[in-house]
């Protein structure tokens, strides 16, 4: 089982890490689609000129 590999004592640490990391990847897709989408809309070539929303 993964958490023996990665040394994990009990799944819930596991799975916790990787919720986490999975979590921090998706908001950094929704972000990126954000600022694609901004630019496109807007017509602004300036990835800083969008705004993020969470």
């Amino acid at each position: 089982m993964i958490k023996e590999l990665l040394g994990h004592a009990h799944i819930g640490v596991t799975a916790g890490v990787y919720a986490h990391v999975r979590l921090r990847l998706q908001r950094d897709a929704i972000d990126t689609l954000s600022n694609a989408l901004g630019e496109a809309i807007d017509g602004n070539d300036d990835p800083s000129a969008a705004a993020v929303v969470r």
